[in-house]
């Protein structure tokens, strides 16, 4: 099951939009950038059986696109299928 929309940055999937929530990958550098930011992780499911996401706070984008720079740079680059 997929959520409304995935969102990308730097060719990877780092998160999505599940019933009007931006929903990120707890990568270790994410959970680091708000820890030093003072704030608390806060978790959620996209949808029932998934993994636990980072919601984030869409009214702070600085923070969100900070945040999905960091969560890009720690995934592996795609695979070049050919």
């Amino acid at each position: 099951m997929m959520g409304e929309y995935l969102l990308y940055c730097r060719g990877q999937v780092i998160g999505g939009v599940y019933d009007d929530r931006l929903l990120l990958k707890p990568t270790p550098g994410a959970l680091r950038l708000l820890e030093e930011e003072g704030r608390e992780p806060q978790f959620d499911l996209p949808y029932p059986g998934a993994k636990e996401l980072l919601v984030a706070d869409v009214d702070d984008g600085e923070l969100c696109r900070r945040l999905a720079a960091m969560i890009a740079d720690e995934l592996t680059a795609p695979k070049k299928r050919g």
